[in-house]
């Protein structure tokens, strides 16, 4: 394994200079090429006073841009922060303040939100638009066609960090998990080896998010780092995916469940264009049984469920390349991380019983970003709790029963309830309020809250309020009213029993 990551992206330009690195229907950029744009930007990114070290912002969507941008900020030794382009301005200004940016890399379709937070952060030395016609896009055309040398900088790859991702549990603004190098080469190797990549021949459609940790390791680094070709989508729709992936002969794909369960609406003329995809994986969200066994019956390709944490750079596990495929499980871990199951009392739980997810690797990451004591806590003897409740069985597939703590998942993407529960409860008439998920067969979980009311308020009406504050992913499906939450005797409101009453009104009690 190479030190760092601008290391092991110079030694695969150098083995794979001729091959396509990046494939779009504009254009195709191959490793050599891809080296030379990413040296740039790090060269001009230093010319610009980036330091060893700092923090930049990227604010993309999935694009060539994007790639070159990531490789370029993590070559000037800086550490990039991807921005979820689902935030509302305020969350997107919280993260990038957080971090103490000194740089902010975005696209044209995002500059409204990046220019009303770009104006609110001090110390900004590079603020580059991506496809502008104004000072920023000047920049960012700078940085592409700067002459200099990149920096020449010695990495430490265990200390050293590459990425901060922001996630969070259920409580709380969001924490920045600091992945370093030796995290992100470590799990992009054990991905390359679990799903049996093929250099010069394997490409990955990558139309889920690059700036979510599962994109961005499997999507991104893994086929950078390994000789294989990624295909950039900005948005999913079912006929341009099965489209691009005919046109490109894409032979991987990454999906989350609601993708999958969209995909197998496909008309038979489109399904047909999969013909070249050996392998299909998913995560971020439980895969429904009946979502895999529609799409294996109309695509004749299992999907291979895997999981893992933004944490653990993320991948900790997935369902075998070479099988068996077990439905309902996550699959064995890849190699080079270990898992088990921990009881309450932090000793490991024989096979088949149900306890927390511990994680142990050159994957897990190194904290989060300034809090000590929640970095602390998610540790127990140099394992990582990932605060999912699962099993594992005779044969060492793991399952994921339950979360241990409130969050929901909405299309893989995690939505933190407290969040939402402190944007409603600055609403005139909303009293008290607790959010919880709801499975959702298309997206995996729905945000439904629960609201005492002051005054009349009407479901829209509440709805919109969220508007300004939080993401699209983010504002409650549903709004529903009570007299009362209910409650435990020490006064704490039990969501378990709203989540036992939306169970009801489903049906799924007979």
């Amino acid at each position: 394994m190479q030190a760092s990551l601008p290391a092991a992206l110079r030694l695969a330009a150098d083995r794979f200079s001729s091959l396509p690195a990046i494939l779009t229907d504009e254009r195709r950029v191959d490793f050599a090429e891809f080296d030379r744009a990413s040296d740039a930007i790090a060269a001009g990114l230093a010319v610009r006073g980036v330091a060893k070290g700092e923090r930049i912002g990227l604010y993309c969507i999935n694009s060539v841009e994007f790639t070159l941008a990531y490789a370029g900020i993590v070559k000037a030794g800086a550490v990039v922060v991807p921005i979820n382009l689902l935030l509302s301005a305020e969350e997107v200004h919280y993260n990038l303040a957080d971090a103490g940016v000194s740089g902010l890399i975005y696209h044209g379709q995002v500059s409204a939100n990046a220019a009303a937070v770009a104006d609110r952060l001090s110390g900004l030395k590079v603020r580059a638009g991506i496809g502008l016609d104004d000072q920023d896009g000047d920049v960012w055309r700078a940085l592409l066609e700067e002459s200099a040398e990149p920096p020449s900088i010695e990495f430490d790859a265990v200390e050293d960090l590459a990425a901060i991702l922001y996630t969070s549990g259920t409580t709380g603004h969001p924490k920045g998990a600091m992945l370093t190098h030796g995290n992100l080469l470590a799990n992009t190797t054990s991905v390359r080896e679990a799903l049996d990549w093929r250099p010069g021949e394997d490409r990955v459609l990558v139309v889920l998010p690059m700036f979510h940790a599962f994109a961005a390791t499997v999507g991104m680094l893994t086929p950078l780092l390994h000789g294989c070709a990624l295909i950039p989508l900005a948005k999913f729709e079912p006929d341009r995916v099965a489209d691009t992936i005919g046109r490109h002969r894409a032979t991987l794909f990454l999906g989350v469940p609601s993708m999958y369960a969209l995909l197998c609406r496909l008309g038979e003329e489109r399904i047909a264009r999969f013909g070249t995809v050996r392998l299909c994986v998913s995560g971020g969200a439980a895969l429904p049984p009946s979502v895999m066994e529609q799409f294996q019956a109309r695509f004749g390709l299992p999907i291979h469920e895997g999981d893992g944490p933004t944490e653990c750079s993320p991948v900790t596990c997935v369902n075998p390349v070479a099988g068996p495929v077990k439905r309902g499980t996550v699959g064995l871990p890849v190699p080079g991380v270990e898992m088990k199951i921990l009881g309450e009392d932090g000793v490991e739980l024989p096979r088949g019983e149900l306890g927390e997810i511990a994680v142990r690797g050159a994957n897990v990451f190194k904290g989060y970003w300034n809090q000590p004591e929640a970095t602390r806590e998610c540790f127990r003897d140099g394992w990582f709790l990932t605060g999912d409740l699962g099993q594992v069985d005779d044969d060492g597939y793991f399952s994921i029963v339950d979360r241990k703590k409130d969050l929901i998942i909405v299309n893989g993407m995690n939505v933190y309830p407290r969040v939402i529960e402190e944007v409603l409860c600055r609403h005139p008439a909303v009293r008290e309020v607790a959010v919880v998920g709801d499975p959702d067969p298309l997206h995996g979980e729905r945000v439904v809250a629960y609201v005492v009311l002051d005054a009349p308020a009407s479901e829209a009406e509440i709805r919109a309020w969220c508007k300004p504050y939080l993401g699209r992913h983010e504002i409650p499906r549903q709004v529903k009213a009570l007299q009362q939450l209910p409650r435990n005797a020490a006064g704490k409101i039990v969501k378990r029993q709203l989540r036992r009453q939306g169970e009801v009104e489903r049906g799924v009690d007979a």
